[in-house]
C-alpha cells in the first residue's frame, strides 16, 4: 500500500515581538497553520497576550507527500476585523531528510514577516513526522520476511568461542539461540 501523505504533528508554542504598523499587539492573536491551500487548521484565540504571546496548541494534520513549505500565519482580531501580523514559510527539508529522523520531536524558530516583507516578530513552534502504528505482528512479519519463526536470539553461555565441526559444517557452540515465537 503506497502512502501520498504524512501525518504532521506541529505545535504552535509562543511568538514575540509582534506589531501592525510598529505598534505591538497586546492580545486577540492566533496562527493559521497552512501545508496547502485546501488543508489548514488555526490555534485558538491569545486573549492575554501581552509582548509574549502563548498558545501551546498541538495541531495534526495530513501532509502530501509533495509538499515543499509549511506556512504559517499570524493574525490579530480587532475592533475592525482581522489584520495579518507576519508571516513565515517553514521548509520540509528543515525537519525532514536531514540529520535527525523525521519522527524526532524538533524545537524550530522563524523570523515572521509582514504584509511589505520587513521584520515583524519570531514565532517558536515544535513539530515531527508521525509514522503510522503497526502491531506487533505485522512488525515480526516485516522483520522476518513474512515467518515470525525465523526471528532467534543468541544469548552468550560463558564466552568461550568453541568451534566444532560436524559433517564439515562450523558450529558455534559459544551461542545458544532461543525462539522469540
Amino acid at each position: 500500500m503506497e502512502t501520498k501523505s504524512r501525518t504532521l504533528e506541529i505545535t504552535v508554542l509562543s511568538a514575540e515581538d509582534l506589531r501592525i504598523d510598529n505598534k505591538p499587539v497586546k492580545k486577540n492573536a492566533y496562527v493559521v497553520v497552512s501545508v496547502d491551500p485546501f488543508n489548514n487548521k488555526a490555534t485558538k484565540v491569545d486573549g492575554e497576550g501581552g509582548s509574549y504571546h502563548s498558545w501551546n496548541d498541538k495541531l495534526v494534520m495530513e501532509m502530501p507527500l509533495q509538499t515543499r513549505f509549511i506556512t504559517l500565519l499570524v493574525k490579530c482580531k480587532g475592533s475592525r476585523g482581522e489584520k495579518t501580523v507576519g508571516l513565515a514559510r517553514i521548509p520540509v527539508t528543515d525537519f525532514v531528510g536531514g540529520y535527525s529522523p523525521a519522527t524526532c520531536l524538533q524545537f524550530l524558530s522563524y523570523r515572521l514577516r509582514d504584509p511589505k516583507g520587513l521584520k515583524n516578530g519570531i514565532i517558536n513552534v515544535s513539530l515531527r513526522v508521525k509514522e503510522p502504528l503497526q502491531d506487533c505482528s505485522s512488525q515480526a512479519a516485516a522483520a522476518g520476511g513474512g515467518n515470525a519463526a525465523t526471528i532467534g536470539l543468541g544469548i552468550p553461555i560463558d564466552g568461550r568461542r568453541d568451534h566444532g565441526m560436524v559433517t564439515g559444517i562450523p558450529i558455534w557452540t559459544g551461542y545458544q539461540s532461543y525462539s522469540l515465537f
